[in-house]
């Protein structure tokens, strides 16, 4: 039995949110570490293995002599720190770049104050982990993966030591924790038992996990002295006090041919996809926000001069404190979503300033002329293509007459819509931009007394092209032709013109309303699929007409609750806006948008985190981030097509029966975690009760998704251009710009930043369709180009260099150019 071991992982799970707010998780922080250093005064062979730099961030502020003495053992090597990220977040919900982010500023503090970086990534509570992770994880720094759910009985492996490859062929070696990570405070010995039972050779070492954890605590001395006294029994394995680098440095020694899991590692609690639809639009702003914020702080630093802000770390490390399991999932207590509303909101307010700063001083260095009655509209790009898109604006002193201009001269569309104020003098202004690739454009409104240019046409004429024709019940441009029943106000047709294809098999748009008496977690629950009700409308009626789009209007009822869908069809954009407000009033019910596709040979692919997974159109609840892709061959024909649906705030999908549903919200109570059942009688609160507002365009495209733009389409709906209104004066910039642009289509620029170490500026892409590709990324402003090979799937990090003699060079998630 002796050549066989046990690595006895002493850890705390410590949830610094969940059942509780983060003020006690706070004092519970230093309470574990405190015992933690304890137990090592104590026991000259313990071991401590603690993770999420955000909790020791707290300690250093708060206990800076407890900081020291954690220091001391991390030096020592008696103190593993893990993780290497901010917190354990939730691994399937946020964006690409926040995974980028957890390690960036994970790791740096660990190197910074304690001297180390993580080898080891661990999220051992996420309630899932997508697929791209490894790749982050590897350029994080780290080879190797600790994680428990989904457990046995939710996705079956090969093997609880594997390879774990992601789609650029990046790998990690991964462990699946036996049955908990935590343990009760007592003697271990059932725990170390059934675990014995999971050694299997080749594989004769495992790690068990033990130590008092979701609330804290950590190891105790009888968890330590029961261990003991079972090493010293014949009838036990070696049984060692270690860390999970000891394990992994071991297994990797033995050289083992292990399995290879290329997959997500999912399902567990699918219900977390849409419980709390608060969190989850916060999230999705905040990180778009900040994004964009930084591109423009990053560029308006180096062409107007405008100094960088020094405060992005801190709004990102609140969103990524935002992004813990517990709390990104929707199944904290209620009062925590107060505590994590007023982080987003310090987040996006130092977004929105610093957004807000930097446009305004790119924009105040344009030059503009003089003309009596003009308004100079200028409008910003956040992505490295060229983008046309729908522009709204609040204005004031618009006049009958007026008429818009791009840079050159050339007229352009508009309409008024309606404003957002109730009250004369402003107004709401709508056109579609042309926009330069990670630049600005200048639009000028002028007044009807102008005389055109010679050559050009007067003012108020619109380009070319068939108005949209709308009534009550349909839409139609050159592309598409919508229709409504007026009963109902379902969709009852999404005809593709130019394809001469029925989009909808059946009725679309369709609100459908399911039971869902799970709990907040819906452990063990996989479909919804129990439906019990339709909105049924009130009105359907067009609420506006115009050059530029027409707005159906369907007001919907179910029970004490109302839901309103703005369709918007634009005269030049290929796509389907819809804008939509619900106010729920209904309790163990979830919504889903259901859009019966009329497609054969499917395909259902999903947006994760910086990339995509296909998966089988089964029902099950599915995590995605903002778009889902249903394509396939037209019925009765050979065509390939597609529809894709996309939003600005929703993360849970699914796919039975060739019906694609987005699924809005669910209302389960608060922090109801079975096996509890609620009282009858009880008085409870329930998630998502009254008005919530959100975003969905419906692209219906020939061929592919990835032909079709979708990835793009959905950036920019997520990400929209900012508009400031200016006046005229003398300025050094032109009136129209591009700072950075990427020639392939599948290559996206996901975020420009400055650099953490000096005033270098960072650039990260990734490969979008999973084809091999060189891309050549331009900066003209700074007189550069660089080409670069993406592999499938891949994220690249370049750092250009402040200094125009030096080269462009590619880096890690770190920014290190090794590893530290």
């Amino acid at each position: 039995m002796k050549h066989r071991k046990l690595y006895m992982i002493g850890n705390a799970h410590l949830d610094p949110v969940w059942l509780w707010q983060w003020q006690e998780g706070f004092q519970e922080t230093k309470a574990t570490f405190r015992s933690a250093l304890d137990r090592l005064k104590e026991y000259g062979d313990f071991i401590f293995t603690n993770s999420s730099a955000a909790n020791y961030e707290w300690v250093e502020r708060n206990d800076p002599a407890m900081f020291e003495e954690i220091r001391a053992r991390v030096a020592e090597g008696r103190w593993q720190i893990v993780g290497g990220w901010w917190v354990q977040p939730d691994c399937n919900i946020p964006g690409g770049e926040s995974f980028a982010r957890q390690g960036l500023y994970g790791q740096r503090y660990f190197k910074e104050k304690l001297g180390v970086t993580a080898k080891v990534g661990y999220n051992v509570d996420s309630f899932g982990h997508h697929g791209m992770l490894p790749q982050i994880l590897k350029k994080s720094g780290m080879d190797y993966y600790v994680m428990m759910r989904p457990m046995p009985n939710e996705k079956g492996l090969p093997s609880r030591l594997f390879h774990w490859e992601s789609d650029d062929g990046s790998r990690v070696l991964a462990f699946r924790i036996p049955f908990e990570y935590c343990t009760w405070g007592q003697e271990l010995e059932h725990h170390v038992r059934r675990c014995m039972g999971e050694m299997k050779a080749p594989l004769d070492d495992l790690m068990v996990f033990y130590g008092v954890g979701n609330h804290g605590g950590g190891p105790t001395k009888a968890n330590i002295e029961s261990l003991r006294a079972m090493n010293a029994r014949p009838d036990f394995p070696e049984i060692v006090f270690a860390g999970p680098n000891d394990f992994f440095a071991d297994v990797e020694r033995k050289g083992l041919r292990l399995p290879v899991v290329h997959d997500d590692l999912q399902h567990h609690a699918s219900g977390c996809y849409a419980a709390h639809s608060g969190i989850k639009q916060w999230n999705r702003q905040a990180e778009n926000r900040l994004i964009a914020a930084e591109k423009w702080s990053a560029l308006a630093q180096r062409v107007t001069g405008l100094p960088y802000p020094e405060d992005f770390r801190r709004a990102w490390t609140n969103v990524l404190f935002n992004q813990f399991h517990d709390i990104l999932a929707g199944t904290s207590l209620e009062a925590a979503y107060e505590d994590a509303r007023n982080m987003h909101g310090e987040a996006m307010s130092i977004a929105d300033r610093n957004l807000n700063d930097a446009v305004q001083s790119l924009s105040w260095n344009i030059g503009i002329e003089q003309v009596e009655g003009m308004k100079p509209i200028v409008v910003f790009n956040p992505h490295a293509w060229n983008s046309t898109v729908n522009v709204e604006l609040e204005i004031g002193g618009l006049k009958d007459g007026m008429a818009l201009t791009d840079d050159a001269g050339r007229r352009v569309a508009y309409q008024t819509v309606q404003s957002q104020a109730t009250a004369g003098g402003r107004s709401r202004l709508s056109f579609v931009a042309d926009l330069p690739p990670l630049g600005y454009r200048v639009y000028k409104l002028l007044p009807a007394a102008k005389e055109a240019p010679s050559g050009e046409r007067p003012f108020g004429w619109q380009p070319e092209g068939q108005p949209v024709e709308a009534g009550d019940r349909r839409l139609e441009n050159d592309r598409l032709r919508i229709e409504f029943d007026p009963a109902t106000g379902f969709m009852t047709s999404l005809y593709d013109k130019r394809a001469g294809f029925e989009v909808l098999r059946s009725a679309g748009a369709r609100p459908v309303v399911l039971e869902d008496r799970s709990d907040t977690w819906s452990h063990n629950v996989i479909h919804f699929n129990k439906t019990i009700g339709d909105f049924v409308a009130t009105s359907v009626r067009r609420v506006e007409h115009g050059p530029v789009k027409s707005v159906v209007r369907v007001t919907s009822e179910y029970g004490r609750s109302t839901l309103v869908q703005d369709f918007t069809l634009y005269r030049e954009l290929d796509y389907v806006d819809v804008a939509v407000t619900v106010d729920w009033r209904e309790r163990f019910k979830m919504l889903k948008l259901v859009f019966p596709v009329n497609l054969v040979f499917t395909k259902q692919t999903y947006e994760i985190p910086y990339g995509f997974k296909e998966r089988e159109h089964n029902g099950e609840e599915e995590p995605g981030q903002s778009w889902v892709d249903y394509g396939g061959i037209v019925r009765d024909g050979t065509a390939v097509y597609g529809l894709s649906l996309m939003n600005d705030a929703k993360y849970s999908y699914s796919i039975h029966n060739k019906e694609l549903a987005l699924t809005v919200l669910r209302s389960p109570i608060y922090a109801h975690h079975d096996p509890l059942v609620p009282d009858p009688d009880g008085h409870y609160s329930f998630i998502d009760q009254g008005i919530q507002r959100f975003r969905y365009r419906l692209l219906p495209h020939a061929g592919s998704w990835e032909e079709a733009g979708t990835v793009k389409r959905a950036l920019e709906l997520n990400q929209a251009p900012t508009v400031v209104i200016e006046t005229y004066h003398d300025g050094e910039l032109p009136q129209r710009a591009s700072y950075l642009s990427v020639d392939r289509d599948n290559v996206v620029v996901s975020a420009v930043k400055r650099s953490e170490d000096n005033d270098d500026l960072i650039v990260r892409c990734y490969e979008t369709a999973k084809e091999a590709v060189r891309a050549t990324i331009a900066l003209p402003r700074a007189g550069r180009s660089f080409e670069a090979d993406f592999g499938p799937c891949e994220i690249k990090t370049f750092r250009v260099p402040a200094d125009p003699s030096r080269p462009v060079t590619e880096t890690n998630l770190l920014e290190w150019e090794q590893e530290a």
